[in-house]
C-alpha cells in the first residue's frame, strides 16, 4: 500500500473515530443537562406541591417583555378538623393578595355615589381624628368592640344581640379573607339595635366634647353614629332570610315570572304591625267594605309562619303586585332592600331613617312617595297614577330593581366596608392592640361550631379566598353646592307629587 495511502486511511479512521467519540460525548452532555433540568423541575414540583394547600399570594420575579398569565382563584379551605383539635384560628391565612392582571374589573371602576356618604359621616371627626378615649365612650351602649390587628379579628363582647352580632362579625370576616393585606388596622365600638343614639345635638357648641364613634346599621338627620351594612346581607336565619347573594338570584328569577302589567293592580305589604304606631296606622288602609283604598296589608304572624316552615314568607314568590309598600319598623328595616329589588313601584312612606345606601335613591325615579300622616289617600293616588300611567310606573320599578342589582351587588357591599373602615383607619390618632379581654375571631371559630340554617347561611356566604380584583375607587366628597343640589332635587320632587296629589283629591270631591 502506497504510504500516501496509508496516511490517509489512519487520518481517515482517525476523524471518523473521533467523530463517533464527540457524537458520543455531545450525547453524553445533553443527556446530563436533562438529568439535571429533570431533577430540578422534579425538586420545583416537589416543592410547589408541598405547598399546594398554602395560598401563594406573591408573584415574586418575572422576566421582563412576558406577560402575566391570568391568576386562578385561590381557595382557602374551612379547617374544622384542624379547629376541633386546637380551638384556634388557623396560622396561615394568607396577608397579601394580587389582583389578576387580565381582569377588565379593576381598581379603576368607580364606587357608586352613595359611597360618598362615608365622608359625610365620618365628618365629625376630620379635624380632631379619633383617640382612645372618644372609642371608649361608645361603649355605654355597645354590643361589641372589634379590633383588627395586621389582618386578624379579634373581639370584646359585652352584651349579646344573637342573629345581628353573629352574622356583622361573619361578614367582616369575610372582607378579610376577600382582601388579605389591605384592610387596615382598627378598633371600633359596634350598637346593634335599631335606633341611633349619638345625638349631635349633644355635641354642638364651642365647649361641647367630641362625640363618640359609634357604628350602627342607620342614622337619622339628628345623630351621628356612622352607618354600617346591615347583618341581613349575609343572611337572617330566624325568618329564613337567605345571604344575599343566592336571595337576589331568587329575587331576579321571580321578577320575570310575572309581567308588570299581569301583576295584581294594588299596593302589598306584609309585615309586624306592632313594632310601631306608624304601621298600626298602615292597616286602616286595607280593604273594607267601605272603602278600597288601592292597598293590599296584611300583618305577619312569625311565630306561625315558623310553624309552617316559612312557606308563606318567600320573598321572590311576592313579586306579584305593581307596588309595594315600604314602611318603617321601629328604625329602618332591612325590608327596603327586598321591596326595591322587585320590580314593582316601591311607595316609600316618608322614613325617618335611612342604612348606608338609601340616602341616594331618588323620588318619582326610583320610589314614589308616600305621606306619613295621610297614607291612605295618598297609596289611593299612587295606584291610581300608576295603574294609568303605566309606562312610566314600570320605569320606576325597573330603576329600583336595576339600581339593586347592579349598585348594592355584594361586591359593592364588601368594598363600602372596606373604603368605610379604612377612612376611619385614617382617622385614629393611636394605633390598635389586642384588647385583654379579647379573643380571637375567624370564620373557623364560628362557622364550625355552627348549626341549622345559622351553619347553612354561613357556608354559601363564605368568601372561598382572596379576590381577583381590587375595590373599586372612591368617589370625592361631596362639595357644599352638590350635596345642595342633591337635597334639592328630592325636596322638588316630593313637592311635585304633592301638588299632583293635591289635584288628583280636587277632582275626586
Amino acid at each position: 500500500m502506497p504510504p500516501g495511502n496509508n496516511r490517509s486511511g489512519i487520518f481517515s479512521h482517525f476523524v471518523k473515530s473521533s467523530a463517533r467519540s464527540s457524537a458520543v460525548f455531545i450525547i453524553f452532555i445533553i443527556l446530563l443537562v436533562g438529568a439535571l433540568v429533570s431533577t430540578r423541575l422534579l425538586d420545583t414540583t416537589t416543592f410547589l406541591g408541598s405547598l399546594a394547600s398554602k395560598p401563594l399570594l406573591s408573584s415574586g420575579t418575572r422576566a421582563a417583555g412576558i406577560p402575566k398569565k391570568p391568576r386562578q382563584q385561590i381557595e382557602i379551605p374551612l379547617n374544622c378538623s384542624a379547629f376541633d383539635l386546637t380551638r384556634t384560628c388557623p396560622t396561615n391565612y394568607p396577608t397579601t393578595t394580587e389582583e389578576d392582571p387580565a381582569s377588565t374589573i379593576t381598581s379603576e371602576t368607580t364606587c357608586p355615589d352613595y359611597f360618598r356618604w362615608i365622608h359625610e359621616d365620618l365628618k365629625p371627626w376630620a379635624h380632631t381624628g379619633i383617640t382612645w378615649e372618644m372609642v371608649s365612650r361608645a361603649r355605654r351602649t355597645a354590643n361589641f368592640r372589634l379590633v383588627v390587628v395586621k389582618g386578624r379579628a379579634y373581639l370584646e363582647k359585652f352584651r349579646n344581640f344573637g342573629t345581628r352580632e353573629i352574622f356583622t362579625l361573619w361578614g367582616i370576616l369575610q372582607l378579610l379573607r376577600k382582601y388579605p393585606g389591605k384592610v387596615p388596622d382598627f378598633d371600633l365600638m359596634f350598637d346593634c339595635n335599631d335606633w341611633p343614639i349619638i345625638k349631635s345635638s349633644d355635641y354642638s357648641g364651642p365647649n361641647a366634647m367630641i362625640p363618640p364613634p359609634l357604628f350602627r346599621y342607620c342614622k337619622d338627620a339628628e345623630t351621628l353614629d356612622i352607618v354600617f351594612p346591615d347583618w341581613s346581607f349575609w343572611g337572617w336565619p330566624e325568618i329564613n332570610i337567605k345571604s344575599w347573594v343566592p336571595l337576589l338570584n331568587d329575587l331576579m328569577e321571580g321578577n320575570k315570572r310575572m309581567k308588570w302589567d299581569k301583576r295584581e293592580p294594588y299596593a302589598y305589604w306584609k309585615g309586624n304591625p306592632v313594632v310601631a304606631l306608624t304601621r298600626q296606622d298602615l292597616l286602616k288602609c286595607n280593604v273594607s267594605e267601605k272603602q278600597d283604598w288601592g292597598a293590599r296589608v296584611f300583618a305577619q304572624d312569625w311565630g306561625r309562619e315558623a310553624q309552617q316552615g316559612y312557606k308563606q314568607s318567600d320573598l321572590a314568590n311576592q313579586c306579584i303586585h305593581r307596588f309595594k309598600i315600604y314602611i318603617e319598623g321601629s328604625a329602618w328595616s332591612v325590608s327596603e332592600k327586598y321591596i326595591l329589588a322587585c320590580d314593582s313601584v316601591t311607595l316609600l312612606v316618608k322614613p325617618r331613617y335611612y342604612d348606608f345606601f338609601t340616602r341616594n335613591l331618588e323620588p318619582m325615579h326610583h320610589y314614589w312617595p308616600i305621606k306619613d300622616d295621610d297614607k291612605c289617600r295618598s297609596i289611593k293616588h299612587a295606584v291610581d297614577w300608576g295603574n294609568s300611567h303605566q309606562q312610566e310606573a314600570q320605569a320606576i320599578g325597573k330603576a329600583a330593581s336595576e339600581f339593586i342589582r347592579e349598585e348594592l351587588k355584594i361586591d359593592y357591599v364588601y368594598d363600602y366596608m372596606f373604603h368605610l373602615l379604612t377612612e376611619y383607619s385614617k382617622l385614629l390618632r393611636y394605633k390598635p392592640t389586642v384588647p385583654g379581654k379579647a379573643v380571637e375571631l375567624c370564620s373557623e371559630t364560628m362557622a364550625c361550631p355552627a348549626e341549622g340554617l345559622e351553619k347553612q347561611f354561613m357556608m354559601e356566604s363564605m368568601m372561598k379566598g382572596p379576590s381577583l380584583t381590587s375595590p373599586c375607587t372612591m368617589p370625592p366628597p361631596y362639595d357644599p353646592a352638590s350635596l345642595f343640589a342633591l337635597i334639592s332635587k328630592k325636596e322638588n320632587s316630593i313637592n311635585q307629587v304633592d301638588e299632583m296629589e293635591k289635584n288628583f283629591w280636587k277632582t275626586q270631591n
